[in-house]
């Protein structure tokens, strides 16, 4: 016999705010049993070091998990200079001592002014990155090491809450794009300043197109009543106002969510830009992801059924 479902389908979007020593699935499985949901993934691990925004996605909001892993993120962290570690975090051996030079506000704007743009990073033996079949971290827990391809990422801002203090700890803002790892950068920062450093903070502040919303602690969930709770989730739609958009007539989007391919309707220069549409049938109702194709017209990707959701604009969002 099939296997019973357990849970309610619940399609909807929970930004929460991971806490400190939590492995982001043991935050997913919380939230997931307490709002009782049937179907659940997140949009990125944080280390259990870390904190901050953790967009937990429910039911058919899971489709969009692969959309959001590439989208830019933005980051608090702090650095303790003049110290390495074996991780480029507190958690690690230390592994290398270093002075701390004289680091005043305007060589510190050099030096971050430098990391800004497209940049290519190392990525630590510590992550889960794979070679050959096995994840860089258990490779470096058995006391190996192998050669990393540097990749590309691009820093789109990078700001110091000003200059380091007496004990040499550095605070640092960042938005990134996908796959910047912050320990390295830190790393690579303080190399530029002249010493050592490993992250002691990291908070997720926000992940695209979520910046400005509100997170929801576990603890703070878990006090509501189950209204309150439902009131803190956001629509699938909260998740794909960063796209383009395109509005189809009422046969294309029963093609669409029949997954037929159907005429795009847009004007010839609009059709010429690539990447994933969100598609919007009659009265602005969602629809889901389209892709253009090269003959002029628009494939499914990843559509919602039984979601009658309207276009989220930038309004009052829900708090």
């Amino acid at each position: 016999m099939p296997r019973r479902r357990r849970g309610r389908d619940l399609d909807a979007i929970l930004l929460l705010d991971k806490p400190l020593g939590m492995s982001s699935n043991r935050a997913l499985q919380r939230a997931k049993a307490l709002f009782g949901a049937a179907k659940a993934g997140h949009t990125g691990s944080l280390d259990p070091l870390a904190t901050g925004m953790l967009p937990v996605c429910f039911g058919q909001a899971t489709k969009l998990c692969g959309l959001l892993l590439e989208a830019s993120k933005a980051y608090t962290f702090e650095a303790q200079l003049g110290v390495a570690t074996e991780t480029g975090d507190a958690e690690g051996a230390v592994i290398g001592e270093a002075p701390v030079p004289d680091i005043g506000p305007a060589r510190l704007a050099a030096v971050l002014a430098d990391f800004r743009g497209p940049i290519r990073q190392v990525p630590p033996m510590y992550s889960a990155l794979k070679h050959q079949g096995r994840r860089l971290y258990a490779l470096a827990r058995a006391g190996e090491s192998v050669e990393r391809a540097p990749r590309e990422v691009t820093i789109h801002a990078l700001e110091a809450a000003g200059s380091p203090d007496t004990a040499g700890r550095l605070r640092l803002f960042v938005r990134c794009s996908k796959g910047t790892y912050v320990r390295t950068l830190a790393e690579d920062v303080a190399r530029a300043l002249g010493t050592l450093a490993h992250l002691t903070m990291l908070r997720r502040d926000w992940v695209e197109p979520f910046e400005g919303l509100p997170m929801y602690t576990l603890e703070r969930l878990e006090a509501m009543d189950a209204s309150a709770r439902e009131a803190c989730l956001q629509p699938l739609a909260r998740g794909l106002r960063h796209l383009p958009a395109v509005s189809v007539d009422d046969d294309a989007a029963a093609s669409l969510l029949d997954g037929r391919v159907v005429i795009d309707p847009r004007p010839p220069a609009a059709r010429e830009q690539p990447g994933r549409l969100c598609a919007y049938g009659p009265h602005d109702v969602l629809l889901g992801l389209v892709e253009p194709t090269d003959d002029g017209r628009l494939a499914p990707r990843r559509m919602f059924r039984g979601v009658s959701e309207l276009r989220v604009t930038d309004g009052p969002d829900r708090a």
